[in-house]
């Protein structure tokens, strides 16, 4: 069974899955190199094809497992002119991110190699805050956005990252006026929903749109580098059928409404209609500690847990089949933080969080992903299993650093 658990965020960690390596980067403006992996469906561990992430330059690769799918939501259907609609609605806040990066030589007669990568991004505010993935400016020593009207700006800073998710928020410095997307609630969608891809496609196409479904929700994907020394896991990943390509990274999903509602990141390229966005709904928390002006922070709440599910329900004797169970499967340590926000709040292990705010886990998302929502010093209130007993704990949300760990 797969169990999976953290003591930061409370976002799940997979059990160890198949080594992939990272394709080379892509040089100076290159293509896009694909990278062969195992692709995992269910406990079975199916192989299936080749997944990569999908800026244009030197990228992790992911790996996925099913992890249920939630069947709510309101599917409103693409009119034959509504897309050209949308499309015109949405572009102009769609921005290509190009990347430098100067590596140096031990040999002072060769100086190095420069190399470019390409990605996408959206703007969210008018003064050139921007949402794309972590990994579209992770190594960049210089960056640049270039608009859907043509425009290039050249001071763009990097302003925050996201620790365990594989999203960055980047700045164009004295901008102003800039058109901006719509931001969604990916709580709410349903498999079946129509959606667009938007992005840089292969770092060369910029602003393809593309038309698809969400094909499933609750996805789990794996990124590593070559080595296996590094790895992320994405949670709650957003399935969509939309054909997504390389230089995507970054790019917004977007619904019948012309809301965004995930970040284009990873695609199986063996497969059809394989492709992944991260759920927009993860990403406000920290977008509003930045925006507001203050140091970019990560909320978290400090417990380890296991998803529920039925077959977790009925293995450990649960009452109930959706929610997180506070668990640690080293005996002799607690699920829950010391003096982290949890434990001040009261949750103890054996709990099972079963609601964050008035969203239930597991059929919206888990509970990382929930959090995720709300800034850390947020008070969220918890609906939380302990016996027989349902009860409500407010928790007041912690301030990611390493020494919460």
């Amino acid at each position: 069974m797969d169990q999976k658990t953290d003591n930061v965020f409370a976002q799940q960690k997979p059990e160890p899955k198949p080594k992939a390596e990272r394709a080379p980067r892509a040089r100076n403006g290159g293509l896009i190199a694909l990278v062969i992996i195992s692709l995992l469906i269910g406990s079975g561990g199916l192989a299936l094809g080749i997944i990569t992430l999908l800026s244009a330059k030197n990228q992790p690769v992911a790996t996925t497992s099913s992890a249920g799918y939630y069947t709510g939501g309101n599917a409103v259907e693409f009119k034959e002119d509504s897309v050209a609609g949308i499309a015109q609605k949405v572009t102009p806040a769609v921005v290509s991110i190009l990347g430098e990066t100067r590596t140096s030589s031990r040999s002072s007669f060769y100086g190095g190699t420069t190399s470019q990568s390409a990605g996408t991004g959206m703007i969210v505010t008018s003064d050139g805050y921007i949402i794309t993935n972590k990994h579209v400016v992770e190594g960049v020593t210089k960056l640049s956005v270039v608009t859907d009207a043509g425009d290039t700006y050249d001071d763009v800073k990097v302003v925050g990252t996201d620790p365990l998710n594989d999203v960055a928020y980047i700045k164009i410095n004295g901008a102003k006026d800039l058109p901006t997307v719509t931001l969604g609630d990916s709580k709410t969608i349903g498999i079946g929903q129509p959606v667009l891809a938007i992005g840089n496609a292969l770092g060369a196409y910029q602003n393809t749109v593309t038309q698809g479904i969400i094909s499933g929700i609750g996805r789990s994907i794996t990124a590593s580098d070559s080595s296996g020394s590094k790895s992320e896991t994405l949670m709650d990943m957003i399935q969509t059928d939309a054909a997504i390509n390389p230089g995507n990274s970054g790019g917004p999903l977007v619904n019948a409404a012309g809301e965004v509602i995930g970040i284009n990141t990873a695609v199986s390229t063996s497969a059809n209609g394989l492709g992944f966005a991260i759920p927009i709904s993860a990403t406000k928390g920290m977008l509003a500690t930045i925006t507001e002006g203050k140091e970019a922070a990560r909320s978290y709440l400090g417990v380890m847990y296991i998803n529920v599910t039925a077959e977790v329900a009925k293995e450990y004797k649960l009452p109930v089949s959706n929610g997180a169970y506070v668990y640690n499967s080293d005996r002799d340590s607690s699920a829950v933080v010391e003096d982290g926000p949890a434990d001040k709040a009261g949750i103890k292990s054996g709990d099972i969080i079963v609601k964050v705010g008035d969203i239930e886990v597991g059929r919206a998302g888990t509970v990382s992903t929930l959090i995720g929502e709300y800034k850390a010093g947020d008070t969220v209130t918890l609906t939380i299993r302990r016996g027989d007993e349902t009860k409500t704990i407010n928790v007041t949300l912690g301030a990611y650093s390493k020494s919460n760990l």
